[in-house]
């Protein structure tokens, strides 16, 4: 089983930033990929960024967010600055494990930490 552990939101106002952390733990070979996601209220789950070598952001949050990893811990950062009220939602951790080295890769969720941005 992986267990992934998001901390690091909070409210921040308008302008400000905040570092989300996202820790991996349980049996895990490899990780393919992690990335972040996100959901308001009302709206559906998206994409903010994705690392798998190469990474990927959404139009929305280029430029303002950096995805980072530390692969020796399992340990995924999301670096937020510029923040907008329209980024505030619930954040949540994806990443894609390889459980040990015989095995397929499966995806696994956190928790979701909270955003919240005070205009």
């Amino acid at each position: 089983q992986v267990q992934l552990v998001e901390s690091g939101g909070g409210l921040v106002q308008a302008g400000g930033s905040l570092r989300l952390s996202c820790a991996a733990s349980g049996t895990i070979f490899s990780i393919n990929a992690m990335g972040w996601y996100r959901q308001a209220p009302g709206k559906q789950r998206e994409l903010v960024a994705l690392t798998y070598g190469s990474t990927n952001y959404a139009d929305s949050v280029k430029g303002r967010f950096t995805i980072s990893r530390d692969n020796a811990n399992n340990t995924m950062y999301l670096q937020m600055n510029s923040l907008k009220p329209e980024d505030a939602a619930v954040y949540y951790c994806y990443a894609v494990v390889v459980p040990t080295a015989s095995s397929g890769s499966y995806g696994f969720w956190g928790q979701g930490t909270q955003v919240t941005v005070s205009s």
